[in-house]
């Protein structure tokens, strides 16, 4: 599958959180073309602050693969990592990270700081703007209704 496909499956996800009140970022993980994890935040809804699209899709792909090293995996998510999921991916072994849109306060694979570039035993290669358009839009949305309910 295209990085276009997978970022559509984690466009779905980041409309499932959307849809249950959180800020609507999803993630997929893909190994030799087959989705092993997917995942959106549920911070608000299971009260964790390390309740992440990513972290969650982490350890659903760890426990899949019954053990921590995901290589040969690439991880898919709608909005840049910030600088705990980025450490996660990084921990994981992930070998490539795809994003969606920049996040100029927190991202942490090239906006504010890029800790791929750090000397880590584990450096995943790092593209970002895959359907940038599309997710922001996703975010923009959730917010503005925000801001419209107040």
């Amino acid at each position: 599958m295209s990085d276009e496909k997978n970022m559509l499956l984690a466009l779905d996800e980041a409309k499932k959180a959307a849809e249950n009140g959180e800020v609507p970022i999803g993630a997929v993980i893909v190994r030799n073309g087959e989705v092993i994890a997917s995942a959106h935040n549920e911070r608000e809804t299971v009260f964790d602050a390390t309740a992440h699209a990513e972290t969650t899709a982490i350890r659903d792909a760890c426990k899949k693969l019954h053990g921590w090293h995901l290589t040969n995996c690439t991880l898919y998510v709608t909005l840049e990592p910030c600088p705990m999921c980025a450490g996660a991916i990084i921990n994981s072994r992930i070998d490539r990270v795809v994003f969606g849109a920049y996040d100029n306060r927190e991202g942490s694979f090239g906006s504010l700081i890029n800790l791929a570039s750090y000397p880590y035993s584990s450096r995943p290669e790092i593209v970002g703007g895959v359907m940038e358009t599309e997710c922001k839009e996703v975010l923009s949305e959730f917010f503005k209704k925000i801001r419209e309910n107040k």
